[in-house]
C-alpha cells in the first residue's frame, strides 16, 4: 500500500512509521511492540550509563527479533566556565525562593560529549538494526565506524542546510524534524525557540536538497498526517507524541492526564531547562525566562540548574512535561494496535485519493 517502500527497504520493516526515541518516556516494551507490529521501534539512549543502555537493549531483544533504533545526542562537551552560568544562577534565585528551594549550584557538573568512544565501542558492540542521532552526527571516524559495522544511521536535521551536512556525512536517512514537535528540536547547533520551521514548509524543502530518503516527523498524529507526509516527498514518519498515550510508554501520571485533554495551544518551545529548544507544556517559570532572555549556559549544563525547579508540584508553575502540538489526536491504544490503526487510517486516505 505504500506509494514509497524506501524506508521500509532501508529499515526491514514493514511499515514505514518510527516510533520517535523519546528518551524518559520510550520503553522497552514500547519499542518491542512497535517493531513486532511493523514499524521501527525505538530507545532514547543519551542519558543511559553504559550498563543501563545493555540492559535496556536486552529486554527490548527479549521482546522482539525485528530491528530497532538507538538514539544518542551528537552534542560537545559543554563549557564549564562560563559567565553564563554565573548570570543564570542569579536570574533563577528569584524562582528558588518563590518555590521555596536551596541555593542554586555554584557551579556546573563537568559533563562530556552526548556521544564519545565509550558509546561508539558500547554501540558496536550491541549492534542494532538502526542508530540515530540528535543534534547533528558524530565526528568521521565514527560515521565511518558505524557504516563499516553495518549500520544503518538517521539523523535529524531542522533546516535544509542541516540536511545537506548529514548528506555530506554520508548518513544514509534524514529525519526532517518541523517545529510543531514535542521534545527537544534537533538543531546542529542552538537556535532560539522561535527560529523554527513548520513541517509543511520544512519537508517539501529538504526533500528537493538531498538525494537522501527523508522521514517527516512533528505534528503527524494519524493516517491523514501520515498520508500529507509522503505527498510531501517523505517515505516514512517518525511519530512520538502519539505513542506517549499508550500504556507500554513510561509517560509520567501528570503528563499522561494533560494528553487525555489536550488541546493544540498547550505547549511552548522554550531554551529554560536545558539550554537547548525544546517543546513542552507552558509553563509561568518558562514564560518569564523567554520574556527576559538571557544567554543559559551550554546545553545540557543547564539542567543544574534547572531541575530543582521541577519539584514545584504545579505543572503550570515550572515543569518540563513534553509533548507536541498533535497531542489532541492521541489515542489510548497498545502500541502495536495503534500502528495498525495508522496503518488502517493511511490507507483509507490513500485509496480516497486514488478514487477521487
Amino acid at each position: 500500500m505504500w506509494p514509497d517502500r524506501r524506508l521500509c527497504d532501508i529499515l526491514g520493516i514493514d511499515h514505514p512509521i518510527i516510533q520517535a526515541p523519546m528518551a524518559g518516556s520510550a520503553t522497552p516494551a514500547l519499542a518491542a511492540a512497535v517493531s513486532n507490529a511493523g514499524g521501527l521501534g525505538s530507545l532514547g539512549c543519551a542519558e543511559m550509563a553504559a550498563d543501563a543502555l545493555a540492559a535496556q537493549v536486552a529486554k527490548l531483544r527479549a521482546g522482539t527479533n525485528r530491528p530497532f533504533n538507538l538514539n544518542f545526542f551528537a552534542h560537545p562537551a559543554p563549557r564549564t566556565a562560563l559567565p553564563a552560568f554565573t548570570r543564570t544562577r542569579e536570574r533563577l534565585l528569584p524562582w528558588y525562593r518563590r518555590l521555596g528551594l536551596a541555593e542554586p549550584a555554584a557551579a556546573a557538573t563537568p559533563r562530556g560529549p552526548g556521544f564519545d568512544e565509550e558509546r561508539l565501542a558500547l554501540l558496536l558492540s550491541l549492534k542494532p538494526k538502526v542508530v540515530s542521532f540528535h543534534f547533528g552526527v558524530p565526528d568521521q571516524a565514527s560515521c565511518a565506524a558505524l557504516r563499516a559495522a553495518g549500520l544503518v544511521v538517521m539523523s535529524t536535521a531542522t533546516t535544509v542546510a542541516e540536511a545537506r551536512a548529514l548528506e555530506e556525512a554520508r548518513i544514509d536517512v534524514v529525519i526532517a524534524q518541523g517545529w510543531e514537535a514535542g521534545g527537544h528540536r534537533g538543531s546542529h547547533a542552538p537556535r532560539a525557540p522561535a527560529d523554527g520551521v513548520g513541517t509543511l514548509a520544512l519537508v517539501p524543502q529538504i526533500v528537493d536538497a538531498v538525494s537522501l530518503p527523508v522521514v517527516a516527523a512533528g505534528g503527524i498524529g494519524d493516517g491523514r498526517g501520515i498520508a500529507a507526509a509522503f505527498a510531501l516527498g517523505a517515505c516514512g514518519v517518525q511519530i512520538g507524541t502519539g505513542f506517549l498515550s499508550c500504556p507500554e510508554a513510561a509517560t509520567d501520571p501528570v503528563r499522561r492526564a494533560m494528553l487525555r485533554d489536550a488541546a493544540e495551544t498547550d505547549t511552548m518551545m522554550t531554551d529554560a531547562f536545558s539550554g537547548r529548544a525544546a517543546r513542552a507544556v507552558r509553563s509561568a517559570y518558562a514564560l518569564d525566562m523567554e520574556r527576559t532572555r538571557i544567554d543559559l549556559p551550554d546545553f545540557p549544563s543547564l539542567y543544574d540548574l534547572s531541575e530543582p525547579l521541577l519539584q514545584s508540584t504545579n505543572p503550570k508553575e515550572a515543569s518540563f512535561l513534553l509533548y507536541g502540538q498533535a497531542a489532541r489526536l492521541n489515542r489510548e491504544l497498545p502500541a502495536a494496535e495503534l500502528v495498525a490503526r495508522y496503518v488502517e487510517e493511511a490507507d483509507a486516505v490513500f485509496a480516497k485519493l486514488r478514487d477521487a
